[in-house]
């Protein structure tokens, strides 16, 4: 029984493989541009916040 479900399993995976619209190589290098310069915007600004967080920790402790 376990081998016939995992046979439908596997059957159903490919069938449904082929119902998926992939991107064409244009609009994956267009998203993943987005994405990289998302996660550059990103990081620049949690460095920033990150320096001024630091900035004000440091400025803090120099009252002590």
């Amino acid at each position: 029984m376990a081998k016939n479900a995992l046979t439908r399993y596997v059957v159903d995976s490919f069938q449904e493989l082929r119902k998926v619209t992939w991107p064409t190589r244009n609009q994956a290098l267009k998203l993943t541009a987005i994405v990289l310069g998302f996660c550059l915007f990103m990081a620049i600004v949690i460095g920033v916040f990150d320096g001024l967080f630091n900035a004000g920790y440091k400025y803090l402790l120099s009252f002590s």
